[in-house]
This record gives C-alpha cells, sequence and structure tokens, in this order.
C-alpha cells in the first residue's frame, strides 16, 4: 500500500527525467513519492518509452512505415551497430517509412510536411488557416450560458472524433449534472492508432483552437482544471500547445491548464487507461459502469475528449449548431480523413463526413499503383477490398460492412503488397500492444499473432483453423475496443481476400 500521503501521480514523469527504469531510479523514486518500490516496477515497466534506460533509435513498424521501405531502414540500423528498437508506431504514417532519433525527435529525411487543405474559413479545423489567440468563441460561450452552450453542442451533433462517435452533448450534460462539483476536463492527445495522425497536426497547426475548445468545455461544465494527456513522442506538438499557452495570457486565467505526458502505451487511448496512466499506475481500462462522467480522474466527474473533437466546438459556438451539421455528408459536420500508403499526397484532408474512398484518394493526388485493398479507420477497422471504395467514410456504413471510421486512419494498399504479410504486421501490433488485463485479449491476440505467423511460414491452412471462434470469443468478451477489434485485421483478410490464404505446404 501508498504510504500515507504518497504522490502517485508523480512517478512516471519522475521515471522519464531519471533516463528509464533501474533499480536506482526505482529505489529512489519510492524514497521520495511514499510508493512501494514494487508498484514503481510494475507502472514503470508497462510503458515502452521508460522501461528500459539508454539511449537508441526507435524505428516505426507500422503498416504505412512497412509499406515503405521500414525493414530496410532496420537492416541499415543493424549494420551500422547503431542501438536501434523496433516500436508499434510512432504516428508519422505521412512521413514513411519514419524513425525517432534517442531524443525522440523524428529524424530528419524520413518524409515530408503532412499536405492538408489550403485556407478555408467554412472548414471548421482549417488546418491550412491561421491560428489567432482571441478567444471570441470563449467569450461567447461564456456570455451564453452553459444551458445555451449545452443546446448548440446538441444542435451540431457533434460525435466524438477519437474513435467511438459518442454523442458530444451526451458527455456534456452527464458531467453537468453530476452532485460532485470537483470535475475535470482531459483532452486524449495520445494518438496511438497505426495510420493516424490528425491530431498531431492540429496540435501543431491550430493550438489555439484546441485550447479554445478546452476551455468552452470547462466553462461548460463547471470545471476549472484541464488536462492534456500527450503522447510522449509528440514533441513538436507539445511545444507548439506550450507556446500557444503562453500566448493566450489572460484569456484562460480562470482555468489551470497543464500537460502530461504519455510513456509509450497504445492502450492508453482508451479512456479509463488514460485516467489510470494519469494517476501513476499502469494503463489498464476500468470495468464500465462507472463511466468517466461520474467517477473519472481521481474519482471525479470527468469530460474526456478527442483533440479533433475539441478543435471543432469554437467553430459551433461561433456559427450555430445547425451550421456544423450541414456540413456534414451522411452524418454531422466535417472530419479529418488521415490517407497514407499508396497516395501520392498523404496527409490530412478536412471534407464531408461520409465522402467515399476515392473522393479522399482524389483531394491526396490519387493513388500509386493498382490500389487492391485500404483499411479505413486505422488497424482497429481491418482491410475492405477495392469494391466498397464506393461506401461512405462514416459511423453507420462501415459498421454494416463489419469495419468502422475509427479514427479515419485510412491506408491504401496497392497490389504490389502480401495481404498475409500486412494482416501478420497488424496480428503483430495488437500482441504488443495488449495491456494483457483481461484472459480473452491476453491469450487471444497471442493465438491470432502465431497463427498468422505459421500460416506466413509454412503456408498450412490449419493454422487459421480457429481464428473466427477465437476472433468472436474476443469480440464478446473483452474489457476494452483493443480485445474487441484486434481480430479484425485477419479475419477482414481471410473474408475479403480468401485467395491470399489458400496456400498449401
Amino acid at each position: 500500500m501508498d504510504k500515507a500521503g504518497a504522490r502517485r501521480e508523480e512517478i512516471l514523469e519522475r521515471l522519464e527525467a531519471e533516463g528509464g527504469v533501474t533499480p536506482e531510479s526505482v529505489a529512489r523514486i519510492a524514497l521520495e513519492t511514499g510508493v512501494p518500490e514494487a508498484d514503481v516496477w510494475g507502472a514503470g515497466r508497462f510503458y515502452s518509452l521508460i522501461r528500459e534506460p539508454g539511449r537508441r533509435v526507435r524505428v516505426c513498424t507500422g503498416l504505412s512505415c512497412r509499406l515503405a521501405g521500414a525493414t530496410h531502414r532496420i537492416e541499415e540500423l543493424e549494420r551500422s551497430g547503431e542501438p536501434r528498437e523496433e516500436v508499434s508506431c510512432i504516428g508519422q504514417c505521412d512521413r514513411a517509412p519514419a524513425a525517432l532519433d534517442p531524443d525522440l525527435e523524428l529524424i530528419p529525411g524520413t518524409g515530408t510536411a503532412s499536405s492538408v487543405l489550403p485556407d478555408d474559413p467554412a472548414l471548421p479545423v482549417n488546418l491550412g488557416g491561421a491560428d489567432p489567440a482571441g478567444y471570441e468563441a470563449l467569450a461567447k460561450a461564456q456570455a451564453a450560458g452553459p444551458e445555451s452552450v449545452l443546446g448548440i453542442i446538441e444542435a451540431s451533433g457533434l460525435q466524438g472524433r477519437g474513435g467511438a462517435g459518442f454523442p458530444a452533448h451526451v458527455k456534456w450534460r452527464a458531467v453537468a449534472g453530476q452532485a460532485e462539483r470537483s470535475r475535470y476536463v482531459v483532452c486524449n492527445a495520445d494518438e496511438g492508432e497505426p495510420g493516424t495522425f490528425k491530431d498531431r497536426e492540429i496540435m501543431e497547426r491550430r493550438p489555439h483552437l484546441l485550447l479554445e475548445g478546452l476551455a468552452v468545455a470547462a466553462a461548460t461544465i463547471a470545471a476549472s482544471e484541464i488536462i492534456i494527456y500527450i503522447r510522449g513522442e509528440f514533441r513538436d506538438a507539445k511545444r507548439s500547445l506550450e507556446t500557444a499557452l503562453k500566448e493566450a495570457a489572460g484569456h484562460l486565467e480562470p482555468f489551470d491548464i497543464r500537460f502530461a505526458n504519455g510513456h509509450g502505451a497504445y492502450i492508453c487511448g482508451e479512456e479509463t487507461a488514460l485516467l489510470e496512466s494519469l494517476e501513476g499506475k499502469r494503463g489498464m481500462p476500468r470495468l464500465k459502469p462507472p463511466f468517466p462522467t461520474e467517477n473519472g480522474f481521481r474519482g471525479k466527474p470527468t469530460l474526456i475528449h478527442n483533440v479533433e473533437t475539441a478543435a471543432c466546438v469554437p467553430f459551433i459556438i461561433h456559427h450555430g449548431g445547425e451550421r456544423f451539421r450541414d456540413l456534414g455528408r451522411t452524418g454531422a459536420g466535417t472530419k479529418l480523413y488521415c490517407v497514407s500508403g499508396h497516395v501520392n499526397r498523404p496527409g490530412v484532408y478536412e471534407l464531408p463526413l461520409g465522402v467515399a474512398l476515392d473522393e479522399l484518394v482524389e483531394t491526396a493526388g490519387g493513388y500509386t499503383g493498382s490500389p487492391m485493398a485500404f483499411s479505413p479507420g486505422g488497424a482497429s477497422s481491418g482491410f475492405l477490398p477495392m469494391s466498397l471504395r464506393g461506401l461512405p467514410l462514416d459511423f453507420r456504413s462501415l459498421d454494416r460492412e463489419g469495419s468502422m471510421l475509427g479514427s479515419a486512419g485510412v491506408v491504401v494498399l496497392n497490389d504490389t503488397v502480401d495481404l498475409v504479410a500486412a494482416a501478420d504486421w497488424q496480428t503483430r501490433f495488437f500482441d504488443d500492444e495488449s495491456c494483457g488485463q483481461c484472459a480473452p485479449c491476453r491469450i487471444g491476440a497471442r493465438f491470432l499473432r502465431n497463427a498468422c505467423g505459421r500460416f506466413r511460414t509454412d503456408g498450412d491452412p490449419d493454422a487459421l483453423l480457429h481464428v473466427e471462434d477465437v476472433g468472436w470469443e474476443m469480440e464478446e468478451g473483452s474489457i476494452c475496443g483493443l480485445g474487441m477489434v484486434a481480430a479484425k485485421p485477419l479475419t477482414s483478410a481471410m473474408k475479403h481476400f480468401p485467395d491470399a490464404f489458400r496456400r498449401q505446404r
């Protein structure tokens, strides 16, 4: 047990400052914080950025980076003898094949700046536009009052842009209606879904927009503290936000805004795992209910929003909910679509929610090669064939096809790609990133990895006999979304590309 007054929330940041988990750092931090050494060890070893001491290059092995030659980059580093580590994803899919230096800075020459649309004030996020620090939407919201703002958010139809698509106004009302007066706003900026980098671009290009959206939310639900949990590898994004916070000066005085670093755990993109991490623990999802709106950070009502969701709020306050709603095609508003892989201009494009793949890729300069498959929403969405290229990229249409929009991290694969290898890469990702808390995910993810790896090596179709059953058990029995979707890359590839899985010994 912690000693009285133990400062558990400090231990992860302290381990980062110490350069990682070592017997010496653990003993020192335990003594200074009052947290038992075993707990410091356990928490620290959970996170990839701090579990091992030492300096090394981190090479991304995500799908887009694999397609762009990550394996060759790894081999070069191996030959040079330079310390390196293969990591699941570093959120730089548009700059593939990407790598980070020992200080977690993007290594020059691994790609160009992400492409975005030109300045267009009619777009809610408008990545190509200026980022003024006037905070006029915040002033307007404060003058209108909470009930008016809640009505505007509801009229907008804004859904969470992090993956779940949950109506924003429902979350806001749930927190605002709690009897407990101590409340928090937490921004989930731990963008880790392979194929996704939209939140990174918002933080780098429009930091004031994000800060203002979070401040409007905090004012509306009567929260005074805002915490931005930002992915540890996003050094440029954090610097951008820190600068913007200084520039905002008096506009944000009523709020205590602070940053918390992620430490390298994909699972912390799940909102309750993120809360566990904020509290200095291993990022393991909580059972729900209770939901964070009732029992969140430090047990208090907490509004958790993705970066893109919060960034839509100032436009909605300025122009009204109906204006935002009408910008969509099959759902409310615009959507930031990430696109990488076999396209000419990988980037983030703000388009009406519900565009089809061809329209998105046309905006990104067209396909390279002959397109064969696409992943519409990151690794979690699996693979779809080009026969579904006309499907609206929205929440409902993709769900009906057994896929998902998720974070809208679209990856295009042309016919040079071995779909078995692509499925193998994705199943490895989920096995590596499973927190291990629940048996369906812990055992199932390893089974899927071994089954796909065995088939890829031996061509023995018997290796895949139980994949569908295991996938069903994971979907039904896992605590969080990771386990529920971990089988999709393999099961979707087997369904839509059966010829690739008909090898014999």
